[in-house]
């Protein structure tokens, strides 16, 4: 009787193990990632999720536009986000999720076709990262699952030069592409929609962007003048690393979702208001709305951080243009164009960084500008109002190219503080001593989640200060 129980028990436990993986594996939870939908992720999900942040919370730092309620990060209470504000997340999760990318191209050769795109999208992300906050972890910050999930902090400036820093995978990741001889094609890309070169063109035109953000602190124009004379940048729209927004959800652009009192929040800042005006310039009419009360279809600007008893009326201020909610199908998610390309090679032409005709790339900038947003140019544009030699040429520059970038307007901000322009205003009720701020605050979930590192930074920045500057500020 003994031994018939024992060959009971063996035969019920070889029956529950002989399909134990099976029955306890999910179908519907995959261990195995396939990085052409992690690609589309990733793209989708940052231009997308910044395409926001940028249109809220960047454009009132950069002064787009103005919050027309009591916002204190439009006051520049940077650690008081509202509907935008807080970028950090953003940036970590695509990082973390393009970083898988990478170590699959790496360990399979059959994903090789992905290193150079994993590659530039991480120093694209590393960069805006730094950019906007300064020292931030980087090298042991995509390790969690086997290192650490206490990264420390690294220097802007290895971030920029060091071994798999941006400039770094920019090359690594060009060489990469140019190196590919297999027959994968390349899956996933929203961008480019699987054309190798047009990858090559965003890297090259990313190396020229940071070139100029770091041309304070080192040489470039060596670089600089290689990469103008190949030419192989971004050079037209249609080579734009862009993607589409559509008219209707779920692809829409985000303030078109949103409830009308959160589209109607923001309007034409004071400052848009009179640069747009000063150079008679009519994508005012693309942009931003009449203002209600207007009898004749004039705007009106609002001058950025109101207070709460300012008692202003949404009536008598211009409100942000319809392709910014009912026709966001003319939108793009915008990565980098052509004309921040050749705005960017004009000012390198202004400052003789490289040798070639000023005019003629600023000129190109602001006719794709207004091609960008499908806006016809006016004849004597170019010749009276926003002639490159009406006023401070290197100005002018930076003023279009920051117009130019009303969707992107972490990059209108990040770049006034690189070159002071355009020259922007004190806002109405300061928190933060009427200055402009100069990098992003640490978001406060750092300082419970990463102590040790973040007093580190938080003591590197005077306190996780927002009036310290960056490295290649400095």
């Amino acid at each position: 009787m003994k031994h018939i129980y024992s060959i009971l028990i063996l035969l019920l436990v070889v029956g529950c193990t002989k399909d134990f993986e099976e029955i306890n594996t999910n179908t519907n939870d995959p261990v195995a990632v396939q990085p052409s939908l992690l690609l589309r992720q990733v793209i989708y999900d940052f231009g997308e999720q910044m395409s926001y942040e940028g249109f809220t919370a960047g454009n009132l730092l950069g002064q787009y536009s103005t919050a027309l309620d009591f916002n204190l990060f439009d006051r520049h209470d940077l650690k008081s986000p509202q509907l935008g504000g807080n970028p950090w997340p953003i940036f970590y999760q695509n990082l973390r999720d393009n970083e898988i990318i990478l170590n699959l191209s790496q360990e399979n050769t059959a994903l090789t076709v992905y290193e150079g795109p994993a590659r530039i999208m991480k120093a694209y992300m590393a960069a805006g990262l730094t950019d906007l906050f300064g020292d931030v972890p980087y090298s042991e910050a995509f390790k969690g699952d086997t290192e650490t999930v206490t990264p420390i902090y690294d220097s802007q400036e290895s971030i920029y030069m060091d071994e798999d820093g941006v400039f770094d995978n920019l090359d690594k990741g060009i060489a990469a592409l140019e190196n590919y001889t297999g027959t994968i094609s390349l899956e996933g890309d929203i961008l480019f929609n699987g054309d190798l070169d047009g990858w090559i063109r965003f890297a090259n035109s990313l190396k020229i962007k940071y070139l100029m953000r770091v041309s304070g602190k080192i040489d470039v124009a060596a670089q600089l003048q290689t990469i103008a004379a190949e030419g192989n940048f971004i050079d037209d729209n249609s080579e734009n690393a862009i993607f589409n927004f559509t008219d209707g959800e779920p692809n829409s652009f985000r303030l078109a979702q949103l409830r009308v009192g959160d589209f109607n929040n923001y309007v034409l800042s004071e400052t848009m208001d009179e640069i747009l005006t000063s150079l008679n310039d009519p994508r005012i009419a693309q942009l931003y709305q009449p203002f209600a009360n207007s009898t004749d279809g004039k705007y009106n600007g609002l001058l950025n951080g109101i207070d709460a008893s300012a008692g202003v009326s949404l009536a008598d201020y211009s409100l942000l243009g319809a392709i910014f909610r009912e026709n966001t199908g003319l939108l793009d998610a915008n990565f980098m164009t052509s004309m921040e390309t050749h705005f960017l090679l004009a000012e390198a032409a202004q400052k003789g960084l490289i040798t070639t005709d000023t005019e003629t790339l600023y000129n190109t900038g602001v006719t794709q500008a207004f091609d960008y947003w499908q806006v016809d140019l006016p004849a004597d544009y170019l010749t009276v109002d926003a002639a490159l030699d009406n006023g401070n040429a290197l100005e002018n520059i930076i003023t279009q190219k920051w117009i130019a970038n009303s969707i992107n307007g972490y990059e209108g901000w990040v770049e006034y503080r690189r070159t002071g322009f355009p020259q922007l205003k004190t806002i109405s009720a300061s928190l933060n001593n009427d200055l402009i701020p100069i990098r992003m605050p640490y978001p406060s979930e750092e300082e419970a989640l990463n102590s040790i590192n973040y007093t580190n930074a938080s003591n590197n920045t005077e306190g996780n200060s927002i009036n310290v500057p960056v490295w290649w500020d400095e």
